[in-house]
């Protein structure tokens, strides 16, 4: 029958690139960070597309009334991302 007890030394806490595996148990194997700047790019990108998607064959001023909200609501989102981050903690 296979043991269902971890290793002693399994359990220990290994701090792998200033991050605790007690916290994030997946950096003992591989990397577990996010990707801020990749993420705040494509929020832009995403927003310029929404409202680049107005350029259309649709003829109602819904959809368009939809793209220019989601829109918005993204660049109002990496907007407070911005002052927040400017502002010391």
């Amino acid at each position: 029958m296979a043991g269902t007890q971890l290793e002693p030394s399994s359990s220990d806490p290994i701090v792998a690139a200033h991050i605790d595996t007690a916290e994030v148990p997946s950096a003992a194997w591989g990397w577990s960070g996010e990707a801020p700047k990749t993420f705040r790019f494509f929020g832009w990108f995403f927003a310029v597309f929404l409202l680049l998607m107005i350029i259309g064959n649709h003829t109602g001023l819904v959809e368009d009334l939809w793209l220019i909200g989601c829109a918005a609501l993204m660049v109002m989102i990496l907007v407070r991302d911005i002052v927040l981050r400017r502002k010391p903690r």
